[in-house]
């Protein structure tokens, strides 16, 4: 199903991600109060007007509890957001329990966002593994139902380039494939602008060029979490002493494309 709510200029996405949040609220993951933290972002979000869109991408619990999907939907509704909020599963979500509790407004459960301009495609890379894998019905879905003619804005939850530390062990394991048809839909259309991902903990820009049919750039922007950012120098999970963060994107009529992290 897709939307067409905003035909603002630019059109503002706020993508937040990786709450791993416990039934407890006083939980801490690796010393952080990570139900304080979404509080923050999500009060953060809320506040500001220009928004037209939030996009979660994955990993709201840590402990796998109902709760902890019930916590989340607690703090969106005390926050009182207007905005739409669409949502993807992570490698440590379970699809059904998201479904069920993220089904009030201001949640839609929808994958595509259409606007005048922009074309803005929720991609499902969860598998059976910490790993990701989007399938080839994915994929052939995606390439059936973009919109030539219109900006492309790719959102998954794992992140479809390496990034060079531990994390790179449990990313999407189809990469080549993924790529594949990215190449093949810009080669037609330069249509697809950027991809944004989850995963990873940090505030990363990446460029994918492709060689083969040269087409332009694709720019891969991973999302710093609401949770813990990771420590890149480390081999295993360990956090920064940093405030939880988001991001917003700026998608313009023209293609362009801009973002800003913002710690709260």
């Amino acid at each position: 199903m897709s939307r067409f709510l905003s035909n603002n200029n630019p059109l503002v996405v706020a993508q937040l991600t990786d709450s791993h949040l416990f039934a407890d609220p006083k939980a801490l993951h690796h010393g952080a109060n990570v139900y304080h933290n979404l509080t923050k972002v999500i009060a953060d979000i809320a506040k500001n007007n220009s928004i037209d869109y939030a996009i979660f991408t994955g990993d709201l619990t840590q402990d796998h509890s109902a709760i902890s999907y019930q916590n989340f939907a607690d703090i969106i509704e005390q926050a009182k957001i207007k905005i739409p909020i669409l949502y993807l599963s992570g490698n440590h979500d379970d699809p059904k329990l998201m479904n069920l509790y993220l089904s009030n407004v201001p949640f839609i459960n929808d994958k595509t966002i259409q606007t005048q301009h922009w074309q803005i495609s929720l991609l499902n890379s969860k598998s059976d593994t910490p790993a990701g894998y989007v399938s080839k019905h994915s994929l052939k879905q995606l390439t059936d139902e973009i919109d030539p003619e219109k900006f492309q804005l790719l959102m998954m939850h794992h992140h479809p380039v390496d990034v060079g530390y531990f994390i790179d062990k449990h990313g999407l394991i189809n990469q080549k494939e993924f790529w594949q048809t990215i190449s093949n839909i810009n080669a037609k259309s330069n249509s697809i602008k950027a991809v944004a991902c989850g995963h990873v903990h940090q505030a990363l820009l990446k460029c994918v060029e492709d060689k083969i049919y040269n087409t332009q750039c694709v720019d891969v922007y991973t999302c710093p979490a609401t949770s813990i950012q990771f420590d890149t120098t480390k081999t295993t999970v360990s956090a920064l002493k940093k405030e939880p963060e988001y991001q917003l994107f700026y998608l313009y009529d023209d293609g362009s494309v801009k973002n800003k992290v913002i710690t709260c």
